[in-house]
């Protein structure tokens, strides 16, 4: 069974979450969190710790749960499968959305379609972490801009409608 001695990400800024591809653990691996992320154990689909900035070593001290289940010595380490997720809390502000094609909307005074289209951008930050994970990220092992913006699209594209339509409206 490997072990593995230190877990960290260091990668692209557009990643909004990522699992670290290995679940197998050493009792004192080293765990180094970046400021601007937090790190969430997982064991058995639980999310059971976050840990903030800084190098933590995991041990069953530091986690309580493992410290029940985990008594097999493996050359004086325990080694147990967890799986560790990386979470980005800068804000992200660029992300861009836009109607693929243009929205037909009905003109109310003069009855004809009008083709509109509309483009903006939004940004977002994550603020809970392991909310985040089980509402957003689910079992995906990497979730990005381009992710937020699939889930969101149809969401936009609604309201953006909704709010021309609206202005037209009350607009004649």
């Amino acid at each position: 069974m490997t072990i593995v001695e230190v877990v960290k990400y260091n990668g692209n800024p557009d990643i909004l979450a990522w699992k670290y591809p290995s679940e197998e653990l050493g009792t004192w691996t080293q765990l180094i969190v970046n400021e601007s992320q937090e790190a969430v154990l997982f064991k058995g689909g639980q999310a059971l710790d976050i840990f903030a900035a800084g190098r933590h070593t995991l041990s069953t001290a530091n986690i309580p749960f493992l410290n029940k289940i985990i008594n097999l010595p493996f050359g004086g380490r325990s080694a147990f499968t967890a799986e560790v997720w990386y979470i980005n809390k800068l804000y992200t502000l660029d992300i861009k959305w836009g109607t693929p094609t243009p929205i037909q909307i009905q003109d109310p005074k003069y009855k004809v379609f009008i083709p509109i289209r509309s483009f903006g951008q939004f940004g977002i930050r994550v603020e809970e972490s392991k909310k985040f994970l089980a509402k957003m990220v689910g079992t995906l092992s990497i979730f990005d801009k381009d992710n937020i913006i699939r889930l969101f699209r149809g969401l936009y594209l609604t309201t953006v409608k909704d709010s021309i339509s609206f202005y037209l409206i009350r607009a004649c």
